[in-house]
């Protein structure tokens, strides 16, 4: 079965960075879309940002283009998501996700048919 392991959250002040990580294993990670998603209090769960099997192709919302940038390490099975310009609204769980199909992201970014993690907590204060 599918593991993903998110590490790397925290608290930081708005303008600040984070770089969270989620560490994969189960299965030949460099098959696989990976993405990020994020889930604040008293609202839906979010799409973040995808990244395809080769990491050659990557989506983000519009939300924070320009801010986060995701990335993978197939030699490591690990996928990234740097956090930069942090702002208030970025506060929430944030959740690793694998596509359950090899090599297509196109319903891993309507979070569709996919393995998740549990989450790790980012918080931003002004």
């Amino acid at each position: 079965q599918v593991q993903l392991v998110e590490s790397g959250g925290g608290l930081v002040q708005a303008g600040g960075s984070l770089r969270l990580s989620c560490a994969a294993s189960g299965r030949t990670f460099s098959a696989y879309a990976m993405g990020w998603f994020r889930q604040a209090p008293g609202k839906e769960r979010e799409f973040v940002a995808v990244i395809n099997y080769s990491g050659g192709t990557t989506d983000y919302a519009d939300s924070v283009k320009g801010r986060f940038t995701i990335s993978r390490d197939n030699a490591r099975n690990t996928v990234y998501l740097q956090m930069n310009s942090l702002i208030p609204e970025d506060t929430a769980v944030y959740v690793c996700a694998q596509a359950r199909r090899p090599y297509v992201s196109s319903t891993l970014i309507r979070g569709e048919s996919a393995y998740w993690g549990q989450g790790t907590q980012v918080t931003v204060s002004s």
